[in-house]
């Protein structure tokens, strides 16, 4: 229980504090490479994919609270 509240803050912590560096920088990135290693198509979709978890976990958070 203790550990899946930790996992969720630390999704949304991260979420919330390095969105704008991880879309900034993979643009950028984006626009000067070209991706032809999987490592950094796989670390830029998992970045994307903990950014996606983090608001959807803060958007229920939300609703809760509302309600």
């Amino acid at each position: 229980m203790y550990m899946n509240k930790f996992l969720k803050f630390t999704i949304t912590w991260i979420a919330n504090n390095l969105s704008i560096p991880f879309w900034t920088i993979g643009h950028i990135h984006l626009s000067l490479n070209i991706y032809h290693d999987v490592i950094e198509i796989v670390s830029s979709l998992g970045m994307n994919i903990i950014v996606a978890l983090g608001f959807w976990i803060e958007y229920k958070n939300h609703i809760k609270e509302i309600k």
